[in-house]
């Protein structure tokens, strides 16, 4: 029975949350410290912490979490498959769409029409970021506010990047690295 409450609790958090981790906050919370107490609030915040310390999206690490402290191994497949499954459905559904209607017009007109506003959205997010790590997160952008260091590796890095086409988990390791150097010579 803790195997269907597991992958019905994590089915309906998959296909509900939309909005990526941070949005699909309140309903995790709702399921399993509110609803079935599975986890206290400070577990709950615990979990929140590891599944952003660990690779993946917020909800999928958390199934995986609750599902193990649950059930074991067992839990955490379940729960993990009851999350992701709204996803690979709908995905797939979309894929069959877009295979069989891509030839139409009106679809490809829409595609294009929505490429430039998806462009503006990643490049909204990479400003922000900019702007968070070069002058943190109060909002003054002024120079003496800012991280000079980290401009000089987002430099550095980005040149790797775009001049000498280095692979970008070698140019992620050289940034931490560079970091840590700045960080121990007291930068």
């Amino acid at each position: 029975m803790i195997y269907l409450q597991l992958f019905l609790s994590f089915l309906q958090i998959g296909l509900f949350s939309f909005g990526g981790g941070y949005a699909a906050m309140p309903l995790i919370q709702g399921e399993i410290v509110t609803s079935h107490g599975w986890l206290s609030m400070s577990e709950f915040t615990d979990l929140i912490t590891i599944s952003q310390m660990t690779p993946g999206p917020i909800a999928v690490n958390s199934a995986t979490f609750v599902g193990i402290k649950i059930a074991g191994i067992p839990g955490a497949i379940v729960a993990t498959a009851g999350c992701i499954l709204p996803s690979c459905v709908i995905v797939t559904l979309l894929a069959r769409i877009y295979l069989k209607y891509r030839s139409m017009n009106v679809l490809q007109s829409v595609l294009t029409t929505l490429r430039p506003a998806v462009v503006a959205m990643i490049a909204s997010a990479g400003i922000s970021i900019l702007v968070s790590a070069f002058w943190g997160n109060d909002g003054a952008v002024t120079p003496a506010g800012t991280n000079w260091s980290l401009v000089v590796i987002f430099i550095v890095s980005f040149a790797l990047l775009k001049k000498w086409k280095m692979n970008p988990i070698l140019v992620m390791l050289l940034a931490g690295v560079l970091k840590l150097a700045v960080a121990v010579a007291g930068g």
